[in-house]
């Protein structure tokens, strides 16, 4: 009983001597005892449970060096510098991979042959190589830790094919040597998966809650995505937040749009210099920029506890990155926001890129991605489902109205007679089809697979059409929520009864369950940042207001109304309410030079506008175009004081003509001179032009229909006239 109170005590000493913490969190304590005891161990504990603890302390109290297994290098960073932080030594913790010199990979291994370092951290591929084989076989080993231990399976969402080595290398460097493996993310197919592959059946295995009571869940349908995010990220400025993009271009264009709106951002993706990816990742630490737009390359391992908002521009590969990435958010308890945006055609893009894989590598990824689909598609507590997901049991209730949908007014359905049927013919088939297929007899679709099986004979093919696809797929869902139905592990996918759902074709009983709603329709993101805001209010009293001043300003000037600001550039000043030349800039179609050249008395009046009806401004201001139409403008302006012929502009950049004069004519009327004269002079003679500048003069709108029918159809073309009030726009209005 005194060694266990000596060892006890050690261990609190070392905690507090190594980290200055007090006490242990969840199963951190018995864990450590377990590997310092040399016994395998297994790890399934939620991203901020201290999974990095269970191996540092024990390490750190071990005799030898403890080998951790890491697949990112930033991750291996940050690590070692925290660890360097709380007070080791600079060879206390290493690590070893693709981005040191030779002398720098010298160092480490005398460091490490010399027995002062206590953790080497190493990327799977840098372990199978013969040389570091060889290194280790002649280094004292306490133990060895497989981190992100989900890399080794095919169902995990970031499988790694050196991850499956491991195990190899482990016996070819030693005997007898224990492994602890971690994940954050472990489905019980993964979970299995792990165990199998690192021969470890019989560790330990402490699975801890992957409840995050702190952290809200939110689906949004994907419309006008980019002013949705600016919007909520002015709502919270200042706090640290991370937005995830599938794609680097995306990456960038969403960085440069939170920039151009006045907030901290940085892109990071691996497209990037190394040296500027660490930099980023430093200045995130150190809260010199409040916000990373990154694709998943970025956060792994990242222990900033006050990351208090993850956004999702696309819909996340699958639902173990989802978990992962949305858990960095609110790691210190405190406000944890997880907003995801979806659309049908990030589920069309991501099904493109499994294309051209392995079939079972594509079916694989199919059932990956249809949770994805189920989760952002149903109306039940959004915790519930990522728990179940994860084989944990959760009761909605305990939700306490932390994700939308428990927040949402709910529509009932009643379950008994359709769960009846939706069982039975689970158990009719054999239990060997997934949902999908078993929706599909009840709604009496004849695909080849239903053809095939010849299950379009059966008596329930099309029993079930009056529900409704919506109610079956809602019932599906949740009674695989409820434990009615389960997947086969084998046969991931399958459905088969468990036994509450045998218990209940013997004895149903009445309940209600969530009927889903539809998300409704999403944008394009091609359109969504080029228009003002449809859902916004438009202040009609105001509008004509701006109207009379325009007018006013018209005459002084002795110019069409039109070409002082356009009716859409009013309307949104009618719903954003700029009072200065900053905000005013925001407005579509104003622009820096329109700002500067009639911006004032605008702005003047809806200040005093705004004061004297005490009216609440929006926080947020129309954004300005993304990144890849920023550049093209850059780009066409510099090319037309090159004098580039405008058809040669147009095929440069991937652009019919039509584009590229709409293009122009957006560059125009937010305020910029162009000189088109070196162009349109060639086409149009001198006394043509005059004749239409003088229509323009004194017409009270700029559009071309009214020009033709006024000019002559026969005398002009659309292009000309077109041509004619970019001109005219440029001459007089900037």
């Amino acid at each position: 009983m005194e060694i266990m109170t000596e060892a006890k005590k050690s261990l609190f000493d070392n905690l507090q001597s190594f980290f200055g913490f007090n006490n242990f969190k969840g199963d951190q304590e018995i864990i450590i005892e377990n590997i310092l005891a040399d016994k395998d161990t297994f790890v399934i504990m939620p991203t901020g449970g201290g999974k990095s603890m269970c191996y540092q302390l024990p390490a750190l109290m071990s005799e030898g060096t403890a080998i951790v297994i890491s697949p990112l290098i930033a991750l291996m960073k940050n690590q070692v510098d925290q660890l360097r932080a709380f007070g080791g030594s600079d060879s206390t913790a290493h690590f070893l991979n693709s981005s040191l010199n030779k002398t720098e990979i010298a160092r480490v291994k005398e460091d490490v042959i010399t027995g002062k370092t206590k953790l080497l951290y190493v990327a799977p591929e840098s372990l199978t190589k013969q040389e570091n084989v060889d290194f280790l076989q002649l280094v004292k080993l306490s133990f060895v830790a497989v981190d992100e231990a989900h890399c080794i399976s095919e169902w995990g969402h970031d499988f790694r094919p050196e991850y499956r080595k491991i195990r190899q290398v482990i016996s070819n460097i030693g005997d007898n040597i224990p492994i602890i493996a971690l994940t954050a993310t472990a489905t019980p197919k993964v979970q299995q998966d792990i165990q199998k592959n690192l021969q470890m059946n019989n560790a330990l295995l402490y699975k801890s809650s992957f409840n995050r009571t702190n952290l809200y869940y939110e689906v949004r349908a994907k419309r006008n995505v980019l002013k949705e995010i600016v919007r909520f990220v002015k709502q919270h400025q200042g706090k640290s937040g991370i937005i995830y993009c599938l794609s680097r271009k995306k990456v960038e264009e969403v960085a440069e749009a939170l920039n151009l709106n006045g907030i901290k951002a940085l892109p990071y993706h691996a497209g990037l210099d190394p040296k500027v990816r660490a930099d980023t990742q430093d200045k995130f630490l150190m809260e010199d920029v409040d916000v990373i737009v990154a694709t998943i390359a970025f956060g792994m391992g990242i222990d900033k506890p006050d990351v208090r908002y993850v956004i999702h521009h696309d819909v996340p590969k699958s639902m173990e990155g989802y978990y992962q990435e949305t858990g960095r958010a609110g790691r210190d308890g405190g406000e944890g926001i997880c907003l995801s945006f979806y659309s049908e055609k990030d589920i069309d893009k991501l099904q493109k890129f499994m294309k051209d894989k392995p079939v079972a590598e594509r079916e694989i990824g199919t059932q990956i991605l249809k949770e994805v689909i189920d989760y952002a598609e149903s109306a039940v507590c959004r915790r519930k489902q990522i728990l179940h997901y994860f084989g944990e049991n959760f009761d909605a209730k305990d939700c306490h109205n932390m994700c939308d949908n428990c927040r949402a007014q709910k529509e009932f359905f009643n379950v008994e007679e359709p769960l009846r049927k939706a069982l039975n013919l689970v158990l009719k088939l054999g239990e060997k089809f997934d949902d999908h297929h078993i929706i599909s007899v009840l709604m009496g679709v004849d695909n080849p697979q239903i053809h095939n099986y010849e299950h379009h004979l059966l008596p329930e093919f099309g029993s079930g059409v009056e529900e409704g696809e919506n109610l079956w797929k809602s019932l599906m869902r949740q009674a695989l929520l409820n434990n009615f139905l389960a997947k086969d592990i084998d046969y991931y996918g399958l459905l088969r009864l468990t036994d509450l759902g045998k218990d209940y074709l013997q004895n149903p009983y009445e309940q209600k369950w969530v009927l889903n709603r539809p998300m409704g329709p999403t944008d394009d993101d091609a359109s969504e940042d080029d228009t003002p805001q449809g859902s916004a209010v438009l202040d009609t009293q105001l509008l004509q207001m701006l109207k009379d001043l325009r007018k006013k300003i018209a005459k002084q000037k002795n110019l069409p109304p039109f070409v002082i600001f356009q009716d859409p550039s009013l309307e949104e000043m009618c719903t954003h309410y700029p009072i200065t030349l900053d905000e005013m800039k925001q407005i579509s179609g104003v622009g820096t030079g329109k700002a500067m050249k009639f911006g004032t008395a605008f702005t003047e009046l809806i200040k005093k506008y705004v004061e004297e009806n005490d009216i609440d401004r929006p926080v947020d201001l129309v954004i300005k175009s993304a990144a890849n139409k920023s550049a093209i403008k850059v780009s066409i302006i510099q090319n037309i004081d090159r004098h580039i012929a405008l058809e040669d502009i147009a095929s440069s950049k991937g652009l019919s003509y039509e584009d590229i004069l709409r293009e122009i004519e957006s560059i125009v009327n937010s305020g910029t001179k162009l000189n088109l004269s070196y162009y349109i002079d060639d086409l149009i003679d001198e006394d043509r032009q005059e004749e239409v500048f003088g229509y323009f003069r004194k017409a009270e709108a700029d559009s071309i229909e009214d020009a033709l029918k006024e000019l002559g159809s026969d005398d002009y073309t659309h292009e000309e006239l077109q041509l004619m009030r970019i001109k005219f726009m440029s001459e007089l209005g900037n």
